[in-house]
C-alpha cells in the first residue's frame, strides 16, 4: 500500500470514529487527540483546493506563487498524517522510553555473535536518531558474544519506533569459525518493554525486596570488590530485575527498578488481554517469540521482513543502524492493521 492509499484509509476512518462508527477501544482523551488532528487536516486540505481553484485562473506568476502553496500545505499534510500515526500505535499506559534486551536463540557461538551484532545496530540506529542507550546488564563468553543483553533506550518516540522488532530474528551466514564455507543458521530473540507510568502500576514499596552483591561482569577488580549491582524482586509477582553494568550503586538501582517497572507492565497487559478474550498473539508490536519476523541473509546481502513480505538488499547499510525505512514500514503496517480491526 502506498502513502496516499494509506491515508486515504486513515481519514476515512477518523471518519467514522468521528460518527461513532468505528468498533476501536480507545480512550477519550485519545479520541479527542485524533478527531482534533482530523479536524487540522481538512482545514488544510480545504486550503489546499481554494489555492488549486484559484491557479486555474490565475496569470503564470500568479500560478507559481499558488503552486508554492500548495506545495507547501501538502508538506503540512504528510506530516498532520505522521502525527496521526504516532497517536494511532501509541500505547496508553505506557512512555515511550524502552528495554530492550536480546538473547542468542539457536546456532551456539554463532548465536552469541548475531546477537552482539544486533545490538551494534540498534545503538547505532538509536544514535541517528539523538537516542540515549544506557547499558543495564550483560553476560559475555570467553570470546565476546553475548549471552544475554539488556539496554535502555531514552528518546522521543522510542518505544513506536522500536516495538516491532519484538521477535525472533534469524541470520543465514557462513561463521569465522567454519572452515568448508557452509552457511549456517543462528537465531536470536529481542523482547521490547515500554518504560511503565507510575501510576498504572502503582507499586508499594513494602511490595520491593532490594538487594546488592558483587558483580561478576565488567569493571575489573572494583566489580569484584564492590557490592555495587543491585537485585529487585517484586514480592507479590516474584517478578525479578538486575543491573550490574553501572560501577554506581545508585544507577544500578534506577536502572534495575526501570526493568521491574516494563516488565510488570507487560504482565499486566498481558493479563487484561486475557480477561477480555483480545489478546493479539500474532499482531504486531506483540510477535510471537515462537515464530521468525526477519531473516538477514549475507551471502545475498539481503534482508526480509516476514510480516511484511518486503526484502532490502542493503542488509551492509542495515547492521550500520539504517533501520528508518524498514521501521517507517512497520508502523505503516501497524496503522493499516488498527484501522482495519
Amino acid at each position: 500500500m502506498n502513502n496516499k492509499e494509506l491515508e486515504a484509509k486513515i481519514i476515512d476512518y477518523l471518519k467514522k470514529l468521528e460518527k461513532n462508527e468505528s468498533p476501536s477501544q480507545i480512550s477519550s482523551k485519545k479520541k479527542n487527540l485524533l478527531l482534533a488532528s482530523k479536524k487540522e487536516y481538512e482545514k488544510l486540505d480545504q486550503e489546499q483546493k481554494d489555492y488549486q481553484e484559484l491557479s486555474q485562473e490565475a496569470s503564470r506568476e500568479e500560478q507559481n506563487l499558488l503552486l508554492t502553496e500548495i506545495k507547501g500545505l501538502e508538506e503540512k499534510k504528510e506530516r498532520l498524517i505522521d502525527k496521526v500515526k504516532e497517536q494511532l500505535v501509541e500505547e496508553e499506559g505506557t512512555k515511550q522510553n524502552i528495554v530492550f534486551e536480546i538473547r542468542p536463540g539457536t546456532g551456539g557461538t554463532e548465536a552469541g555473535l548475531f546477537a552482539r551484532d544486533l545490538y551494534r545496530m540498534y545503538y547505532k540506529f538509536a544514535e541517528s536518531k539523538k537516542w540515549k542507550v544506557e547499558m543495564v546488564e550483560t553476560s559475555v563468553d570467553k570470546e565476546g558474544n553475548f549471552n544475554f543483553v539488556s539496554f535502555l533506550v531514552k528518546g522521543k518516540d522510542a518505544f513506536n519506533w522500536l516495538k516491532n522488532e519484538a521477535g525472533v530474528h534469524r541470520v543465514q551466514r557462513v561463521p569465522k569459525t567454519e572452515s568448508k564455507g557452509r552457511i549456517h543458521t543462528s537465531t536470536a530473540t529481542v523482547a521490547v518493554l515500554p518504560e511503565a507510568q507510575d501510576i498504572i502500576l502503582n507499586i508499594q514499596p513494602q511490595d520491593l525486596e532490594i538487594e546488592t552483591y558483587n558483580s561478576g561482569g565488567p569493571g575489573g577488580q572494583h566489580a569484584n570488590k564492590t557490592a555495587s549491582a543491585v537485585r529487585i524482586t517484586h514480592l507479590p509477582t516474584r517478578i525479578v530485575a538486575t543491573s550490574q553494568d553501572s560501577r554506581d550503586q545508585r544507577v544500578n538501582r534506577e536502572h534495575a527498578l526501570f526493568v521491574l517497572k516494563s516488565r510488570l507492565l507487560e504482565k499486566l497487559k498481558t493479563e487484561q488481554q486475557k480477561e477480555t478474550g483480545n489478546l493479539r498473539s500474532s499482531m504486531i508490536g506483540t510477535a510471537e517469540r515462537a515464530e521468525k519476523i526477519r531473516t538477514y541473509n549475507y551471502p545475498q546481502n539481503r534482508v526480509t521482513d516476514h510480516r511484511l513480505g518486503i526484502s532490502w538488499n542493503k542488509l551492509n547499510f542495515i547492521m550500520e543502524g539504517d533501520l528508518e525505512e524498514l521501521c517507517q514500514k512497520l508502523i505503516d503496517y501497524e496503522v493499516e492493521k488498527k484501522i482495519k480491526s
